[in-house]
């Protein structure tokens, strides 16, 4: 026994107590990994090789190890929150524009618009063009748009709907119809479209039974007659259907809205060759009732939030209900996690023991799903780190032990006469 066994031991159990320490620390800590403390005996080389009787003088810190396990996922409602349920890292430009790599998903919006950590290093990823499609290849700092989303006009109409077999024929008259008396059509509903400045347009449909299995429809735009003039008004179409109600003909499938004025004094545009579909209504016997009404058209709108879905494609959502995307972040994997380099921060940067990044989207792959408004909790087993304190604080005794036993032995030759 020696003096250098003992010493061995006191450094290298100290060091194993600081690696738990460490983990205890970050046991709260999100995207953390927790480390463990790998030992090495060591022998004294021989010249002629080892000896069947050889005694080991100590032991070593050969390694501190990080493991990189799943760590549990938890729910924080927050949107800009991100977990990766599975294998791969986020990637992050950092202030000095290098690149590293953090499994804490907990991210802000800065004031140029990109997507930070609490560090401020920049979310990487793919950028959309201006029509919401992802442009892959060399990963960039995603930056939500600043620009609205431009109005579209609409283009379609699909109004699906049972018209009731059990009403009564319209006797006709002059006008054809009164948009004010309930009595000269027998079911009506509204929906709104846009112009082309996104303006918005009530059309109101009336349907007028005018014969067994035969109704007309006349449109009003904004109170206006889409069909002849408000004291002549004509249908834009008329709908046939055959004997049991559930096929029709339709006479036209074209609507064209006139400019018109709104109740609020706003002059609307011309919207010119909307595709008018009626397709799946029936005329059955049973009440009047709209199953779908659907058009393309929308107004102008601002930016009022962001939405990630389990791929990592960063949805941008406007104020006027319309969505498109702005981005895809990237993940980035490594052959050997456990060779990157930790940084402090949550954060890793990659080395030569690594080996080189393979990059990909989320739920592709080999990469794990992107989880939305939850964090990855630290992988540190509190209940055991607790338990390997006390192992490593029994080590670290019986280590001094052996010190005071070889003082005493050393002692004892001091004192032969």
């Amino acid at each position: 026994m020696s003096f250098q066994q003992g010493l061995s031991g006191l450094n290298t159990t100290s060091k194993s107590l600081e690696v738990i320490g460490n983990n205890i620390a970050n046991a709260n800590t999100y995207g953390a990994k927790g480390s463990r403390a790998e030992f090495a005996d060591m022998y004294a080389a021989a010249l002629n090789g080892a000896g069947t009787n050889q005694i080991g003088i100590g032991v070593s810190l050969a390694s501190v190890s990080q493991q990189f396990t799943q760590g549990g996922i938890t729910a924080t409602e927050n949107p800009m929150d991100l977990a990766i349920n599975g294998s791969g890292f986020f990637q992050l430009s950092d202030t000095s524009g290098s690149t590293t790599y953090s499994r804490n998903g907990q991210f802000k919006v800065d004031q140029n618009g990109y997507i930070v950590n609490n560090g401020g290093s920049r979310l990487m990823g793919y950028m959309a063009d201006g029509n919401g499609v992802i442009q892959p290849g060399a990963a960039v700092p995603l930056q939500l748009p600043t620009a609205g989303i431009e109005p579209n006009p609409t283009t379609s109409i699909d109004l699906e709907m049972n018209l009731d077999s059990g009403d009564a024929v319209i006797p006709n008259a002059t006008p054809r119809i009164d948009f004010t008396a309930a009595s000269t059509y027998s079911e009506a509903t509204e929906m709104t479209v846009y112009d082309a400045k996104g303006a918005p347009v009530t059309l109101s449909y009336y349907f007028q039974k005018t014969a067994t299995d035969t109704w007309d429809v006349f449109v009003t735009a904004n109170g206006n007659s889409v069909g002849g003039t408000n004291a002549d008004p004509q249908p834009v179409t008329t709908l046939t259907f055959d004997s049991d109600g559930s096929t029709f003909t339709s006479s036209n499938s074209t609507l064209n809205v006139p400019a018109t004025t709104a109740s609020n004094g706003a002059e609307t545009l011309a919207i010119s060759g909307i595709d008018l579909g009626f397709d799946g209504s029936t005329q059955y016997k049973s009440s009047f009732a709209v199953t779908d009404l659907a058009q393309d058209g929308y107004s102008a709108g601002s930016l009022s939030g962001i939405t990630f879905d389990s791929s990592g494609t960063v949805m941008a959502r406007y104020t006027n209900g319309q969505t498109k995307p702005a981005g895809q972040l990237q993940l980035a994997n490594f052959r050997n996690p456990q060779g990157l380099q930790p940084l402090g921060g949550n954060g890793w940067r990659m080395t030569y023991t690594s080996g080189d990044p393979i990059v990909g989207v989320p739920a592709s792959g080999a990469f794990g799903a992107l989880q939305a408004g939850a964090l990855e909790e630290s992988n540190v087993d509190l209940t055991g780190e607790l338990v390997n304190m006390i192992t490593a604080q029994r080590n670290y005794q019986a280590n001094a032990q052996t010190i005071k036993t070889m003082d005493q032995v050393m002692q004892t030759l001091v004192n032969l006469r």
